[in-house]
């Protein structure tokens, strides 16, 4: 049964989301990131997206001490992305209490320091990061569209050891409008043995079991949690089914 990831994205200290990347369509939901986050572990959650939207504009990690506050005062298992762009920033992830990083746009800017990544840290703990917008990578939060198709890029890492690949569509991000399930279709049926998280446009507990039903083990919730689209009461209900 597909596990839901509730994502906490952070600006200025604050749990925000964006509509399709755009920071000037940004929307605050709680001052206080790690309240959210342990209401997401009360009703069962065991992981957590955490993203760094400050890092990811600075191009360097921001809001290490949230990580480390919500690592410290929670059980969730966190995997933590934006402004990741040096060993320096992937040392003071996991030491602020990070279990896996994500690495999205160094993947096509950096591709050698990704490589890195991979070997230094282990496969099991660096997850990439496949944005793609029309089928093509997109970096730099969404603002830069490079000539990669997202299928090749994908395998290509896997070739290299990752287990683990987000994709969002960054079309259906924050939209509520459903996610691309052509898209995951796609990547599956090309990359059998990916481990696919899916991300972006769920607007629903339905649009949930639809992944579910084409063998997406892993979805990432935001905006439809916080918008009251997908309740924590419908989190936990899930939670407990996931157990039987």
């Amino acid at each position: 049964m597909i596990e839901i990831i509730p994502a906490i994205d952070i600006i200025g200290g604050k749990c925000v989301r964006l509509s399709r990347g755009d920071y000037d369509q940004k929307k605050v939901y709680n001052d206080n990131p790690l309240e959210v986050a342990r209401r997401f572990a009360d009703v069962g959650c065991k992981r957590l997206h955490l993203v760094d939207l400050d890092g990811a504009a600075s191009q360097h990690i921001v809001n290490y001490r949230i990580l480390e506050m919500i690592a410290t005062h929670t059980p969730l298992t966190i995997d933590f992305g934006g402004g990741l762009k040096s060993d320096e920033d992937v040392r003071i992830a996991f030491e602020s209490g990070a279990k896996m990083i994500t690495g999205g746009s160094i993947a096509v800017k950096n591709p050698m320091l990704f490589e890195h990544w991979i070997k230094a840290f282990g496969s099991e703990r660096v997850i990439l990061g496949a944005d793609a917008n029309h089928g093509k990578i997109v970096t730099m939060g969404w603002r830069e569209t490079s000539q990669l198709e997202i299928v090749p890029f994908i395998r290509r890492y896997t070739e290299l050891g990752i287990k683990k690949v987000i994709s969002t569509d960054t079309e259906c991000d924050g939209m509520l409008s459903g996610p691309s399930l052509e898209s995951y279709r796609k990547i599956l049926e090309e990359i059998p043995d990916v481990y696919l998280i899916a991300s972006g446009g769920v607007s629903g507990m339905g649009d949930i079991e639809a992944l579910g039903e084409i063998n997406i083990p892993e979805v990432i919730v935001g905006k439809a949690i916080y918008e009251g689209r997908i309740t924590l009461a419908d989190i936990e209900k899930h939670n407990l089914l996931r157990k039987c």
